[in-house]
């Protein structure tokens, strides 16, 4: 494990300036570092208004350099003054020292710093940490702050290897039986999930917020899934839960958007409410899971986008699962369902959604052939070929109505449809 490169020495920032955090950490595991943050020992915000830094800082001094533009950060103390994750004063003076700064932060490979001299200052064991692959508290005030629960979380996404440590996991779930967990501000919550989403390994951040018990806390309808059965034969893996991680897993190997991530969430929720004496079925689930997912994405404060998709691909994944079956007026009918032809580009994100659907399972299914994707492609193609303008003039030029366009253009799409299966089942296409 190699040294970060030493960070260049700027003559104007008062005081004594570190690298500090993830950029330390990243250099560490010779990971690209594209963003530093600093922090200036020994400086006042004036001095660092007068050497030309601009204040961006609303809870705490923090200033843009004014030609890098990088991040600089007055060294400071934080005590826990109230509930949640906003109740801290903060003391941020000449008189804290680089330890006092590192010591706040949340865990050992994140409280490191490097001086322009390019000498490593590793005052709570975090290259230890990082040749163990531990994600490991500083200290005891990691209890102080709930947001640390989602970081940690977060951190065994993007480092899938690691492990959280043991009396950290005892903090974390101490910190969700004290209620603490609930102080968390929904926009706070969607943030670290959003990111742990679009980490190399998002089962992991489930898997620990699971664990720690704060899952059933942030999402319990997610957390709701493990225990529940499915049919062996179409889910090797049985279990729902297990399903979903698989799910999750196989949309960030097809390097899907964080759209389509959130939507493979919450495909399933609906199969948790499944009556016992259905199981191991799951009909009709469908309704339920749409249900579930639009009140997540309302108590978290999802994006429109997200939540949107999620919609359509919890109503719609078992048609499109199914749609090999299907005749030309069918796959019209899912299609505009998914208002497929208004918005193509979504489509295809169900589409993906769809397919990492198909993957997530256990035994031979992920080698197994996804027609679906071919078929469902090739009848969109087909139908946006119809010029329903063109079509629409011609009616209402032999007196036609309303009702006799929309006819018309149906009509033109399932045949064009009916040609692009026929031509995808050739193999001409």
């Amino acid at each position: 494990m190699s040294m970060p490169p030493q960070a260049a020495h700027d003559p104007r920032v008062p005081g004594r300036a570190y690298v500090v955090g993830g950029a330390v950490r990243d250099a560490l595991l010779g990971r690209a570092v594209h963003d530093r943050d600093w922090v200036v020992v020994g400086a006042t915000a004036q001095q660092m208004l007068d050497a030309g830094f601009r204040p961006v800082g609303r809870d705490f001094p923090v200033f843009l350099h004014p030609r890098s533009h990088e991040e600089y950060a007055l060294a400071r103390t934080e005590r826990k003054t109230a509930a949640g994750y906003r109740g801290f004063a903060v003391q941020a003076d000449p008189s804290v020292s680089l330890e006092q700064d590192l010591q706040r932060r949340d865990l050992s490979i994140n409280a490191m710093a490097q001086d322009t001299q390019g000498r490593l200052i590793d005052p709570w064991g975090g290259l230890r940490d990082l040749r163990e692959r531990v994600l490991r508290h500083v200290g005891p005030a990691f209890v102080e702050d709930p947001v640390r629960i989602l970081r940690v979380a977060r951190f065994a996404a993007r480092l899938a290897d690691f492990r959280v440590h043991a009396q950290t996991l005892r903090l974390m779930q101490g910190m969700v039986e004290s209620g603490e967990v609930d102080a968390l501000v929904p926009e706070r919550v969607w943030q670290e999930l959003s990111r742990g989403l679009m980490e190399p390994a998002p089962r992991r951040m489930f898997e620990v917020l699971r664990e720690c018990g704060a899952l059933a806390r942030i999402l319990p309808e997610v957390d709701a899934l493990w225990g529940v059965p499915q049919r062996a034969d179409a889910h090797p893996e049985v279990d729902c839960g297990e399903h979903l991680m698989l799910v999750l897993q196989a949309a960030a190997e097809l390097h899907a958007p964080l759209t389509v991530r959130w939507a493979c969430l919450m495909h399933d929720l609906g199969k948790a409410g499944t009556p016992p004496g259905m199981l191991p079925r799951h009909v009709g689930h469908e309704p339920r899971s749409v249900r579930l997912a639009a009140a997540a994405a309302a108590r978290l404060r999802v994006p429109r986008d997200c939540a949107e998709l999620a919609a359509v691909v919890a109503a719609e994944h078992g048609h499109v699962h199914r749609s090999a079956e299907f005749g030309a007026a069918a796959v019209l009918r899912l299609l505009q369902r998914c208002d497929a032809v208004r918005r193509p580009q979504r489509f295809e994100q169900v589409l993906q959604a769809c397919h990492a659907d198909h993957l997530g399972r256990g035994g031979d299914w992920p080698r197994r052939p996804y027609p679906a994707l071919a078929r469902l492609r090739a009848a969109l193609g087909a139908a946006l070929q119809v010029d329903a303008a063109a079509l629409a003039r011609d009616v209402v030029a032999r007196g036609g109505q309303a009702t006799a366009i929309a006819q018309a253009v149906t009509e033109a799409r399932e045949q064009a449809i009916e040609l692009a299966l026929a031509a995808v089942g050739t193999g001409h296409n």
